[in-house]
């Protein structure tokens, strides 16, 4: 479906959203109402964008058939905390973050204490005495 198709069967989504929701396989209306405005939001976050607030709001407007400006404050209120209680069950990892767990688990792979001498250190039987055999010159 074009760009241009999904952009006006779903109020409130401008170009660059109307992109970033074909990409998790929103594409009509009726996709994101199965969804839910929460659940898609978290969809476009989870797939590495950085929407703001707003495309939050955008949904649920487009959901709820007005503009997303004309959403009452507790009702976006209502919105970001069950946004905020979803992503605190199934946390969003950055890039960063999935590496520093897989560098974690590799080290830790096998690792039961005294198994592997700590990076930098060895487990020489002198218990680490610094005689002349063990320094470096």
């Amino acid at each position: 479906m074009a760009a241009k198709e999904t952009s006006e069967k779903i109020r409130n989504i401008g170009p660059k959203s109307a992109a970033w929701l074909r990409q998790v396989g929103i594409r009509t209306r009726e996709d994101l109402a199965c969804l839910g405005a929460v659940e898609a939001y978290l969809k476009v976050k989870r797939a590495g964008f950085r929407p703001s607030l707003n495309l939050l709001y955008a949904l649920e407007g487009a959901l709820t058939g007005r503009h997303w400006a004309d959403l009452p404050e507790a009702h976006k209120s209502s919105l970001l905390l069950a946004a905020d209680a979803a992503e605190a069950a199934n946390p969003i990892k950055t890039r960063w973050q999935k590496q520093v767990d897989r560098s974690a688990a590799q080290i830790n792979h096998g690792n039961n204490a005294g198994d592997m001498p700590v990076a930098g250190f060895s487990n020489d039987a002198d218990g680490g005495s610094d005689d002349a055999s063990n320094r470096f010159e």
